[in-house]
Order: structure tokens, then sequence, then C-alpha cells
């Protein structure tokens, strides 16, 4: 009986970015979710300006007294350069983020609150996931200004 191949160390990678990039929306969902954040622990999917980012903009969030209820989709995501050779090994990803299941409301009330109506609801995201000691983390993400999908 033979063996199996070797499963290819890159195509894991972009595979393990990718699976990370989908859980770090789940986390961010949970820290929007309450007007605490209480549950995310964006620390096991997110580093460095990722990371802060969504603590300081969660943060804005909440201290106006809103959460977001629903669902994030993060739909197509896919491997533009991957890195894997280096000291931290990275992955870039394009991804169209679909946040119009991903309602912003009162906290207290459960209203919905009021957002522009030019505000884009699916657009074009480029993230870095890189590999750390603890595992894969999203270092960045970065909304394309004015590219819907």
């Amino acid at each position: 009986m033979a063996s199996a191949p070797p499963a290819d160390p890159s195509q894991a990678a972009k595979a393990a970015a990718i699976d990370t990039y989908k859980s770090y929306w789940r986390e961010m969902e949970k820290l929007y979710a309450t007007p605490t954040g209480a549950g995310a622990d964006m620390k096991r999917y997110a580093a460095s300006a990722a990371l802060v980012n969504a603590q300081a903009d969660s943060k804005q969030t909440h201290d106006k007294g809103l959460i977001a209820t629903g669902q994030v989709r993060v739909d197509s995501p896919t491997v533009t350069q991957a890195d894997i050779n280096r000291q931290v090994p990275n992955v870039i990803l394009s991804s169209c983020l679909d946040v119009s299941h991903w309602q912003v409301v009162d906290a207290s009330t459960k209203q919905p609150a009021s957002l522009p109506s030019t505000r884009l609801t699916r657009y074009v995201i480029v993230s870095t996931v890189e590999r750390w000691p603890e595992g894969w983390r999203v270092i960045r993400d970065e909304p394309q200004a004015g590219r819907p999908c």
C-alpha cells in the first residue's frame, strides 16, 4: 500500500492563512456584538496593526453606544502572494468583505443606527497574514477604498 505524498507546504500555508483570516472575522463579529467586546479573543487571530486597529475601532463604536449584530461574509479569499521561506512566513490575501448582513444598532434599544447611504457594504480588502510562533495571525487588514465587489 503506497503512502500519500507529502502535503505541499506552500498549499498548506495558504490554506492555514485563509482559515485564520475567516476565524479573524468570526472573532471580529464577537468583538462588536456586545458593548464591551466580551467573549472575543482577537489576540488568537490578530497581531500588530490589525489587532490595534480592531481594538481601537470597536472601542470607538462602543463609546458611541453602538454594537453590530449579524454576520460578516468573507467571499472568495484569494492568495495573491505567498512567501513561506522567509524567517516569518507570510501570505497576502485579497477577498470581498460583505458586511451587508452585519447591522450597526444602538446597544440599548437595538434600533438600527443611522449610517451614510453611500456606505459600501461589499468591498475588496487586502490582508497580510503571518505565521508567528503561536500560529497564523492577521497583521494588516486594508479595505480598498472605493473598490466594491
